[in-house]
């Protein structure tokens, strides 16, 4: 009886390893040294103060405005559209700076998937999965929250984070802030992840009639 046993433990563990996985690519904003480019996330901007930057930058520590917003830590930093972390923008009109981070499904079940996170911005911020809003926050030393469980699809996805920066004459910088929590999608098994399933259980129950039949014999 205690082969049977092993021998099910054996198949439904590999059965389960083969599925349960977090999602790959939701990286926080500011993994790395200050100074150095977020290549995680890519930037698009619509502003009158435009740079023709791409991939925004992570902030100095002690730097303005880094303590005026909630100061950076060891989980994440803030990022900022140039290496001038303090420079002004949008003297005259709101500017809409994109920050899209991208992640690959294939090879999992999207419908499983789900994550959890919070943002922090400058000015207000909408939190975009696929082109649909799921979240927004507004300020810079409290978190907002923001959550998914569907809208996902088999191989990449978008993830925006769309800063609207306030109009200011000067003194008006802007920037992002983004941690992940939880994240877990279920993995599509492997063609040989079932098979070793199958013969488990067969094994299993082959051993279960012999036993049977040797019962019934005597």
């Amino acid at each position: 009886m205690k082969r049977i046993v092993i021998a099910a433990a054996i198949s439904l563990s590999a059965f389960v390893s083969a599925h349960a996985a977090s999602i790959t690519g939701l990286n926080n904003t500011g993994i790395g040294a200050g100074g150095a480019n977020d290549t995680s996330y890519q930037l698009s901007i619509v502003s009158d103060t435009w740079n023709g930057s791409t991939v925004p930058v992570i902030t100095l520590d002690n730097t303005w405005p880094v303590n005026t917003w909630l100061a950076n830590d060891s989980t994440s930093k803030w990022i900022t559209p140039t290496a001038n972390q303090g420079q002004s923008y949008d003297a005259w009109n709101n500017g809409t700076y994109t920050y899209r981070l991208s992640f690959d499904l294939t090879g999992f079940d999207a419908a499983t998937a789900s994550f959890a996170g919070r943002v922090l911005s400058d000015n207000t911020v909408k939190v975009l999965l696929n082109n649909t809003e799921i979240a927004s926050g507004n300020g810079f030393t409290t978190w907002s929250n923001f959550t998914a469980a569907s809208g996902f699809t088999s191989g990449v996805n978008q993830l925006d984070f769309v800063v609207t920066n306030w109009a200011q004459n000067s003194g008006n910088p802007t920037g992002l802030r983004v941690e992940f929590g939880q994240s877990a999608v279920t993995a599509v098994p492997e063609p040989e992840t079932y098979a070793m399933m199958l013969g488990g259980l067969g094994l299993v129950g082959f051993i279960a009639r012999r036993r049977k039949n040797k019962q019934a014999s005597v």
